[in-house]
């Protein structure tokens, strides 16, 4: 347990690397927030569904799923409530491996994603963000599978990783937990928090937290 000193003495130092966007501050915890109750899971019927504007829907089961290729990721996550946590390791699978491995064929047309949670949660992505490497769907983190209440057996994760500051990297709440659906759209169609009046881009650089600062 890190003392208040040692963590402001971290936070510094992360601040002086470029690592720390405006308005954020370092936790030793990863604060388990969200919408809705922890849904109970069953892998013998899980699924994750890839539709919309893509040559032909596609279903994965578990099995399937944790058949394909696995990255792995040392990211820095930062939530809109003002949280940062550093150096997280995931693992999981890129869309961009989905689609390498010639299980999914996304349209021309397609410019925006809609992820699709339990208890009908979504959020949106434009298509280019999801196909950056620091987009994962995650089955493990810090080397062990997913809590329940941090998204297993699957969750969207995105932040960003140290030394590639050209990825877009928005807020934590960009990447769903629970995930089940990826819907491919011509037009963006903003999820749960954006409609509830967070910012639909979510730039943690820029501090785009919500549409209005007087929201």
């Amino acid at each position: 347990m890190f003392s208040a000193s040692k963590r402001r003495e971290e936070e510094k130092q992360k601040r002086a690397e470029g690592r720390l966007p405006p308005g954020q501050s370092l936790t030793q915890k990863f604060p388990v927030l969200h919408y809705g109750p922890v849904p109970s899971v069953d892998l013998s019927t899980w699924d994750l569904k890839f539709f919309g504007e893509v040559e032909s829907p596609l279903t994965l089961n578990w099995e399937q799923f944790n058949q394909l290729p696995r990255t792995k990721l040392n990211m820095d996550l930062h939530c809109v409530t003002r949280w940062s946590m550093f150096d997280s390791e995931w693992e999981g699978v890129t869309l961009q491996t989905i689609l390498d491995e010639g299980l999914l064929k996304i349209k021309p047309e397609a410019k925006y994603v809609l992820q699709h949670a339990e208890h009908g949660y979504t959020t949106n992505l434009p298509l280019e963000v999801m196909l950056q490497e620091n987009f994962l769907f995650a089955t493990h983190y810090d080397g062990k599978p997913l809590t329940p209440e941090h998204g297993y057996p699957l969750r969207g994760v995105i932040g960003a990783i140290k030394g590639q500051e050209e990825l877009k990297t928005p807020y934590l709440w960009k990447g769903a937990k629970w995930i089940r659906g990826v819907e491919f759209l011509t037009q963006d169609q903003e999820g749960f928090w954006e409609q509830a009046g967070y910012h639909n881009q979510a730039d943690i650089w820029k501090e785009q937290r919500t549409k209005s600062r007087f929201f």
